[in-house]
């Protein structure tokens, strides 16, 4: 059965080159009806913080990324004690002994000799124990580091391009290419999906899984995302942490679709659902050139999914977003469920995010402060006056405020004064939100019932005869 990992390290904010990395790991594990698991790499104790590791796994919770088992290097290290002590019974690795003090001298006069810095093997050779702090090293194998990985191909690392490195620290904590050969065998992982920056060390990895004979899993390496001056991804060109997307009022399927499509396709499908990437998801289909990052193809997404998405779920999504903003208008005692999810359906359809979708709808739990200048000006001049007053009584004398009927008063309106719709409907619009851009007029007024929509088209009408 297939098994792949995502392995993250907590020192720092779970980022979009990591939960692509997780994304396609955990697509191809579903695709093939296998498992999925989560490794906190946490065995640097100085750099690893809780609130990080915290920071993944609820970044993964939210993306639906959901692991079938979680497991934490911190609690294993006792398990790469003895895979390293197993080493050196078998003169595979040694204890090395050697200072900060020589090693920094060692290189410093291999650099004068024009050589390459790497360890000379001094303590190669040393069999006694001694009462010093060593690391353990192995002994690295004078062979060419070949491998097949699943997207470049052969791969092949010349032996002198390393040194025998490090496998364990002087506080018997595990180095991260040792920790990860235990892990990945013994977690069963038959598949790793990581970024094309590991290549190295996969080739490190490669000589660890020979020397204790276990059985290689395979390798694919994905090309990094780039900013789009071709430069490696970062804040600077606009990109966030998972978390703050989700608090910036991106939905996940937005977030999921467009990290699924940086790197592979399906045809020229652009929208996909999870159920869909795990059905289509294919390794074949990976790219081999770098991909490049658009905010603004994440946000057409987002507003795409905000408009096509069931209204159930806009309205959960929405919901905290909602209750943020208008905390001080205590809108869970005062307007219903109901009310609400009917507001969320029309401000939905021309937002581009919770954040921006909760904003639009200030209207509908508070009347208009002020008017936009602008659209008074436009649209409310002194003849507009006697038809508002002509609207307000005709809406009064509606026994069903609903969209039909509201419809007939203004087409009635409409005729009797040979006027287009936006003639009478923008005055409405400015009266009920303050502005000129809204949903559609008639929804508006249904929604926002009867006595508020009149007692709001009052008020604009004192406001133009003052």
């Amino acid at each position: 059965m297939i098994r792949t990992r995502f392995a993250p390290s907590p020192t720092g904010n779970l980022h979009l080159g990591g939960l692509r990395t997780a994304l396609f790991n955990f697509l191809l594990a579903k695709h093939e009806g296998g498992d999925f698991l989560l490794r906190i790499e946490d065995t640097d104790r100085i750099r690893s913080k809780r609130e990080f590791t915290e920071d993944i796994m609820e970044s993964l919770r939210w993306t639906g990324l959901m692991p079938d088992k979680t497991v934490f290097q911190s609690h294993r290290l006792n398990v790469y004690k003895r895979y390293a002590e197993k080493l050196i019974a078998e003169g595979k690795a040694y204890r090395c002994y050697c200072t900060k003090e020589r090693l920094n001298k060692v290189k410093e006069e291999q650099r004068k000799r024009g050589e390459k810095p790497h360890y000379d093997g001094h303590c190669r050779n040393i069999k006694q124990i001694l009462d010093k702090p060593f690391v353990v090293r192995i002994k690295l194998p004078q062979e060419d580091i070949v491998f097949e990985d699943g997207l470049r191909g052969n791969i092949r690392f010349r032996y002198s391009e390393f040194d025998d490195f490090i496998i364990m620290k002087s506080d018997g904590s595990p180095m991260y290419n040792f920790a990860n050969v235990v892990d990945d065998f013994e977690m069963g992982i038959t598949h790793v999906v990581r970024g094309d920056d590991h290549l190295t060390n996969t080739a490190k990895q490669i000589v660890l899984y020979r020397l204790l004979n276990l059985k290689v899993p395979q390798f694919i390496h994905i090309p990094l995302i780039m900013g789009e001056d071709k430069s490696r991804l970062s804040k600077r060109h606009g990109a966030k942490s998972v978390l703050e997307y989700r608090d910036e009022g991106y939905v996940r399927e937005a977030l999921i679709n467009y990290l699924a499509r940086l790197g592979w396709s399906y045809g020229d499908k652009e929208i996909f659902s999870l159920k869909e990437l795990i059905e289509y998801f294919d390794i074949k289909h990976l790219h081999l050139s770098p991909a490049i990052f658009n905010p603004g193809k994440l946000l057409w997404l987002n507003e795409y999914y905000l408009r096509t998405l069931p209204l159930e779920k806009i309205y959960i999504y929405s919901k905290p977003f909602i209750e943020r903003l208008f905390l001080e208008e205590n809108i869970k005692q005062r307007f219903s469920e109901a009310y609400i999810k009917k507001a969320v359906d029309t401000v939905r359809v021309r937002t581009q995010t919770l954040k921006t979708l909760a904003r639009d709808m200030l209207f509908y739990f508070k009347p208009p402060q002020e008017y936009e200048e602008k659209g008074v000006k436009k649209y409310c001049k002194k003849e507009v006056l006697s038809i508002l007053e002509e609207l307000y009584e005709n809406l009064g004398y509606l026994e069903s405020f609903d969209v039909e009927s509201i419809k007939g008063v203004f087409d009635k309106i409409t005729k009797r004064y040979d006027l287009k719709l936006i003639k009478v409907a923008q005055p409405v619009r400015i009266a009920l939100t303050g502005k000129t851009i809204s949903p559609g007029i008639f929804e508006m007024l249904e929604i926002l019932g009867k006595n508020e929509a009149l007692s709001r088209i009052k008020r604009l009408i004192e406001y133009l005869k003052a």
